[in-house]
């Protein structure tokens, strides 16, 4: 008996769960409809043990959910691809560097970050700042870590040449990891990275405002987006006549180690979103910039909106200067309403990330921190945090928080969250 109660009361609360996050209950149909499969686990529950009705209880979805995981450049300086260099097997690995946050890519739709460092093999030789080639084990490690699409159209995509170009596109596709913003043919990059995630066509497009000088070869212009109005606009068109309900849009953009954006970044964050780009993910500063849900008014008096991170700073580096080793995972949640097939941005949170950066020689000398756990172990007295290490981590997190500013998050989250605790199990891969 108890047991029984515990069950209706459990399957009570879900159903008020569901009716704030857009799902109905319906006993009529025997179909369950874009439900993920920890709420299908109602129906057997109902049906055995609690017999509610003659007629097993359908969960059918209004709305689908998305979760798209994003972080800024992946700068491989010498000192720190040096580091991860294991001489015992004679390869590179930086799968240590992700060991505090793997976990924030395991669960989301999709995850994308900015290829700062050209991969041109080894061949070549390796190299750091100012003409960067990072070893290619380094795409290997980025797939291990979950992530999807990695952007190329950056300042340093030329490094190599478009040789070093091409071949880190290749090396891309032999992790099995998607990319855009630059292309081996013109038939590439006129063709539109499309993405299902969870039955939302989804569009991502990418540009960068130059290429340090280094010019595109005569007759392969075609292989950089740079930022260009008309090319721009073309593409989103293009996008949009192919079926995309969702343009996410990464720019590489900005000011180097200026904390706020530039008069050039809004204007194009308002020229995006007057054309329908919903997610603008910018890289380029090395420090992180403000998030914002921007509010733009077309020509014809239409209103419309959309999230601009203008910088997610460095997701890794070596680099020292102020600021440069705060950075962010940023976890973004679109909702499609499936009867009027709108789609919106629900949230945009973060994680506070700080890249420490060791001694010569030490172990696993370049990581990145998890702030928050930081400071909830050592407030909890697990004893795995010195004291030192968690003041640094109260500092670096204010100083994240300060230089992105607060959350989004609309109201029917903050309620589903409430009751469940943690809503993320809605929106698993």
């Amino acid at each position: 008996m108890k047991r029984t109660k515990k069950i209706i009361a459990t399957f009570l609360t879900f159903i008020a769960v569901l009716s704030i996050s857009g799902y109905s209950y319906n006993r009529s149909s025997e179909t369950v409809i874009g439900v993920p499969k920890e709420l299908c686990l109602l129906q057997s529950l109902s049906s055995t043990e609690v017999p509610l009705a003659r007629t097993k209880p359908t969960l059918v979805s209004k709305h689908t959910f998305a979760t798209i995981v994003s972080f800024g450049d992946t700068l491989c300086n010498k000192p720190l691809f040096n580091a991860a260099y294991d001489k015992e097997l004679g390869i590179y690995d930086f799968s240590s560097m992700f060991k505090y946050v793997e976990k924030y890519f395991e669960n989301s739709t999709i995850n994308i970050g900015n290829c700062e460092s050209p991969m041109a093999g080894a061949e070549v030789g390796y190299s750091g700042f100012p003409i960067f080639n990072a070893p290619e084990h380094l795409a290997i490690d980025l797939k291990e870590l979950g992530v999807d699409i990695m952007t190329t159209s950056n300042n340093h995509c030329l490094d190599k040449g478009f040789s070093g170009l091409s071949s880190t596109l290749d090396f891309l596709d032999d992790a099995e990891i998607s990319h855009v913003g630059t292309s081996r043919t013109e038939e590439e990059q006129n063709t539109i990275l499309f993405k299902d995630l969870n039955g939302i066509k989804t569009a991502f497009i990418a540009y960068t405002y130059g290429t340090n000088g280094f010019s595109a070869p005569e007759g392969k212009e075609f292989c950089v987006n740079l930022i260009d109005e008309d090319l721009i606009l073309e593409q989103i068109n293009k996008a949009k006549a192919e079926g995309a309900e969702l343009i996410v849009a990464s720019m590489h953009w900005g000011v180097e180690y200026q904390t706020t954006e530039s008069a050039t970044q809004d204007r194009l964050a308002e020229f995006l979103i007057k054309n329908d780009v919903k997610i603008i993910l910018g890289s380029h500063p090395h420090v992180l910039q403000p998030m914002k849900m921007l509010k733009v008014e077309t020509d014809d008096g239409e209103e419309k909106e959309g999230l601009v991170i203008f910088s997610q700073g460095n997701f890794f580096s070596n680099q020292r200067d102020e600021n440069t080793r705060n950075t962010a995972i940023f976890n973004i949640m679109v909702k499609k309403n499936c009867e009027t097939g709108e789609v919106s941005i629900e949230s945009a949170t973060y994680v506070p990330i700080y890249v420490n950066i060791k001694e010569p020689g030490a172990k696993d000398r370049y990581e990145l921190l998890d702030l928050n756990e930081i400071i909830r172990s050592y407030e909890n007295d697990e004893g795995i945090w010195s004291e030192d290490m968690y003041r640094l981590a109260i500092t670096e997190r204010e100083r994240c928080i300060r230089l992105i500013g607060p959350e989004i998050l609309k109201s029917n989250l903050r309620e589903v969250s409430y009751i469940l605790g943690d809503p993320s199990f809605l929106f698993k891969k």
